[in-house]
């Protein structure tokens, strides 16, 4: 059984409105765990726009969907959030009372919260991959077909096959290639959708023979019990070849679904979270939702505004976990109180 870790705050999801809710509550003395079913921060921003210019966040002209990522992460490190990437909330349980809320929460990989209050920070919902039209391929999934990497040991002294060309694609193919016995990275294009560097890493790699790459797509996988001993990747020569593999990851893109968050008994609204517009706490005391899962009266979506959502929420927040503690407002650029917290 897990330990179950007791927090001030969960907040579910980790792109820019999550990642600022954690600023705006550490200004507040309220510790935070953030849960995110994607390996890394950023969210959208940076899993599916990495490279994409934004120009409507105030104060910077233009700042790409990673750099906002950056930013956002060296802001928060006085508080020390703790993340759990690749996790999935699978059940939220109300376990407290409308005055002093708290919940029990658990994930798909088995870790267990207890939380005063809940920040859905979801965007359009949680990101699913998209699965390869492959026949068969759901008995071996999470068994030696990943959609994510939890535990790079699982890759060691194995075959492994990674299809795709984008930044995930390339990542694992960099990260796994010293580990792994052999490693095939599959894409329909000699051409990658990803960071400069990591093109010019990979094409390093082809070229001393460490990775081989194959132009085409993964047609059919063999195994027994859910482990594989081969897939066949079919040429844009339209000819069949057996590779040896162990493990597979395609990485095919995301799509957003509501997925667990329809069943935490919240009010939905066209899978959209109804909110007020003075804290933005939904139909439950304590479960606030802040940026594109929300919706309200003249609701735009638009990051700007999940970082005011944050903020407000973060006020209503503190009354919960401090009950007895009254809430001075307070400015970063005249509190010496603040700017100790933040290191300044």
């Amino acid at each position: 059984m897990s330990e179950t870790i007791e927090t001030d705050a969960l907040i579910v999801g980790a792109g820019p409105a999550g990642l600022f809710a954690v600023f705006e509550l550490g200004l507040l003395d309220i510790r935070a765990h953030v849960i995110d079913i994607l390996p890394r921060a950023g969210g959208q921003c940076s899993e599916l726009y990495p490279e994409k210019p934004i120009y409507d966040i105030p104060g910077h002209p233009l700042v790409t969907g990673q750099g906002l990522t950056d930013n956002l992460l060296e802001q928060i490190k006085p508080f020390n959030p703790t993340f759990h990437f690749n996790e999935m909330v699978e059940t939220l349980t109300p376990t407290g009372t409308p005055e002093q809320p708290s919940f029990e929460v658990t994930t798909d990989a088995g870790t267990k919260f207890k939380a005063k209050v809940v920040f859905v920070a979801a965007g359009g919902g949680s990101f699913q991959p998209k699965k390869p039209p492959i026949a068969g391929i759901e008995a071996y999934e999470n068994k030696s077909v990943f959609y994510a990497v939890r535990r790079m040991e699982d890759f060691r002294d194995r075959d492994v096959v990674i299809v795709g060309g984008g930044d995930s694609a390339l990542d694992w193919t960099l990260n796994l290639q010293p580990i792994a016995k052999s490693l095939t990275l599959v894409h329909r294009r000699d051409q990658f959708r990803a960071a400069p560097h990591s093109v010019n890493a990979l094409q390093e790699l082809i070229a001393a023979k460490k990775v081989d790459f194959r132009l085409g797509q993964v047609t059919a996988i063999e195994g027994a019990d859910g482990e594989l001993s081969s897939v066949t990747i079919r040429g844009n020569d339209n000819v069949d070849t057996v590779v040896s593999a162990h493990r597979m990851m395609p990485f095919f893109g995301l799509t957003m679904k509501l997925g667990p968050v329809a069943d935490w008994g919240l009010n939905l609204n066209e899978n959209l979270v109804p909110v007020d517009t003075e804290k933005f706490e939904t139909n439950h005391p304590g479960i606030f939702a802040i940026g594109d899962i929300n919706t309200y009266p003249g609701k735009l979506k638009l990051i700007l505004c999940g970082f005011h959502e944050g903020a407000l929420a973060a006020q209503k927040a503190h009354r919960y976990i401090f009950p007895d503690k009254k809430l001075l407002f307070q400015y970063t650029t005249s509190s010496t109180n603040l700017q100790k917290k933040l290191g300044v």
